[in-house]
């Protein structure tokens, strides 16, 4: 890795420069939003009904693409432990990184027209949105779509990846002209060049070109116990090549990174980053995805500490939430009527509020709750949470329960 994004690769970053943007809008130099603290009580409250209701013995799960995997009440990962037998606790870790990796890759926003539907007969039910996305990718993964050879289905190798196209695509989601997708190209060529990545760092690294090396990484010389910043600075990595659409700085490809006026030059630590000035990074996918990974290295037997260096995700549900909830508004309300590009400042600005004021929602939420941040780490928060309040808000404020704000999107960063 050059050093010259080092400084946007560390979480932590992305909480100072999410915050320096923050204190410009609440002191009221931003022409974009204005910020209402007041209303955090409000939007926490929802949260923690919300968060007792989903879950009333206590029990909350982390934020995670496992939880898609179980819409329905289905228990998926069950037809995926039985298919694997007598697997060993790596080969079982590799499996559940293969299909993660592919899955979060392939979850960005459908559309509201998409459906899958689980199954044949008239009984079978439909899944949308996040979840079909899920249940879809999973459903293809248990019927090989990803493996190279057949008679080792349950992988997600480079080669095969290298191979799929659209068309591929449109069949594993049974996308038809009544059942469109949006950004079905996007996420094709996303995933083959998730192939080439692999092949590259299998070149690197001697370990086989499947998503499942970068568990093999992680736990390299024997090691027992990871970070969740070590997971998300694995997959920053291997998978840097991958995000042709986000930004180029210092003259590589530096994904969900953006320009803002407001995000300064702070760096971990205290310091500050020459290179860098003016760019904040959100990494929102491969954080969705280092959460996803957070279970499957614990049930193979690996300790994950330091959860909450994670930041909360900048997407449209989490931002929906502060929008919807009055805790951001927009100066003019014709911004939200508009149809925005994940690189414009007011889309920039708007996750990075979201990024820091998850983490006031989170406090409150533990308060109401009862609980402290290692009870109820962030991942946490948002899976009892905040994702889901933001779901609820959008269909109390519209009839079709889309987001506050419209963002061009080509199926991959955002």
């Amino acid at each position: 890795m050059n050093d010259a994004l080092a400084v946007l690769r560390d979480p932590a970053t992305i909480r100072l420069r999410s915050a320096a943007i923050t204190q410009a809008v609440a002191d009221g130099r931003s022409g974009w939003f204005r910020l209402d603290r007041s209303r955090l009580d409000e939007v926490a409250e929802r949260v923690a009904t919300l968060t007792r209701e989903r879950f009333p013995d206590g029990r909350i799960p982390f934020h995670s693409r496992w939880r898609h995997f179980e819409a329905g009440g289905v228990d998926r990962r069950a037809l995926l432990d039985e298919r694997l037998g007598h697997a060993t606790p790596a080969e079982r870790a590799r499996a559940y990184f293969d299909v993660a990796v592919v899955s979060v890759l392939l979850d960005a926003g459908a559309g509201g027209a998409w459906r899958f539907r689980e199954g044949e007969g008239d009984e079978a039910p439909f899944y949308s949105r996040s979840e079909g996305l899920g249940v879809a990718s999973l459903r293809g993964f248990l019927a090989g779509a990803f493996a190279f050879e057949s008679a080792e289905p349950l992988r997600a190798d480079a080669a095969a990846l290298r191979r799929l196209d659209a068309r591929a695509l449109a069949e594993l989601f049974q996308v038809t002209a009544d059942n469109p997708m949006v950004g079905l190209e996007g996420r094709a060529a996303l995933l083959v060049r998730l192939g080439d990545a692999l092949m590259a760092e299998s070149g690197r690294s001697g370990l086989e070109s499947r998503p499942g090396l970068m568990y093999d990484l992680l736990v390299a010389g024997g090691r027992s116990e990871v970070t969740a910043a070590e997971i998300l600075g694995v997959l920053l990595r291997v998978m840097a090549p991958i995000w042709t659409s986000g930004s180029v700085v210092a003259g590589q490809r530096a994904g969900d990174v953006w320009p803002h006026r407001f995000a300064g030059n702070a760096a971990p630590g205290g310091g500050s980053d020459p290179l860098t000035p003016g760019w904040v990074p959100f990494h929102k996918l491969s954080q969705w995805l280092a959460y996803s990974l957070i279970e499957p290295l614990q049930w193979c037997g690996v300790q994950v500490g330091g959860l909450d260096a994670l930041t909360g995700l900048p997407e449209y549900r989490n931002g929906g939430l502060l929008l919807d909830g009055g805790v951001l508004l927009a100066r003019n309300p014709r911004d939200l009527a508009r149809r925005w590009k994940p690189s414009d400042e007011f889309i920039v600005e708007w996750r990075a509020l979201t990024v820091t004021l998850l983490d006031e929602v989170a406090e409150r939420v533990r308060a109401r709750l009862g609980l402290n941040a290692e009870q109820l780490p962030l991942a946490c928060v948002l899976e009892g949470g905040s994702w889901a309040a933001g779901r609820q808000i959008a269909r109390e404020r519209r009839a079709d329960g889309a987001p506050p704000v419209d963002i061009d999107s080509d199926g991959t960063i955002f």
